[in-house]
């Protein structure tokens, strides 16, 4: 009988400190983001750095003093700058501007103010186009390519410190799994660096 109290107590008292640990704190973020595509086996093609920005809100769903659960959506920029010299040695440049609605899911891990995040993110195509860059032929052609995918799946790995409870700078890779378009096997790499504001 006595051993029963016992571990109702102690399964009581564990219950307790776990409940007074889980907190629920929404956010925001935003920053730069400094994006490319991944390259093709095409010598003559070359895909650069494009730098664009995101914005985004989250909610940390804290669990333990180490662990946070935090689900995010954001509005990101991405492409690259892309070069194709043609049979004819003509170089062509496109700004290729691809941006996404993205649901991530970013798992937290707490050390004092140094945090570090792992996790998946569902990015949905909203706005794209290609404008020409110093064509021969056109030197202002915009179109919007149908080829283009309407979705990327990608995983993402980052860093980030707290200067205060609200106030903290983020730096993340992201690096997406489908190819951006169906003519090439490229696929998204974004580097990313900001800063987050954490409501109380």
């Amino acid at each position: 009988m006595k051993k029963s109290i016992i571990i109702a107590f102690l399964c009581f008292f564990g219950s307790t400190q776990i409940n007074a640990q889980v907190s629920f704190k929404p956010g925001l973020r935003v920053g730069a983001n400094f994006a490319h595509l991944t390259q093709t086996d095409d010598p003559n093609e070359k895909f650069g750095t494009r730098t664009d920005f995101y914005i985004g809100g989250f909610g940390t769903l804290n669990l333990s003093k180490v662990y946070a659960l935090q689900p995010e959506i954001n509005y990101s920029r991405q492409g690259a700058e892309y070069q194709y010299i043609d049979q004819n040695n003509v170089r062509h440049s496109y700004d290729i501007k691809l941006a996404y609605l993205s649901l991530g899911l970013a798992n937290k891990f707490k050390f004092d103010k140094f945090n570090f995040q792992v996790g998946p993110t569902f990015d949905i195509r909203v706005n794209d186009n290609k404008k020409v860059l110093g064509d021969t032929y056109n030197d202002s052609y915009n179109y919007y390519d149908d080829d283009l995918t309407g979705i990327d799946l990608a995983f993402f790995l980052g860093a980030g410190y707290n200067f205060t409870e609200n106030f903290g700078i983020e730096a993340r890779i992201k690096k997406g799994i489908v190819p951006f378009d169906d003519d090439f096997d490229s696929t998204n790499v974004v580097f990313q660096t900001g800063i987050t504001y954490t409501f109380k």
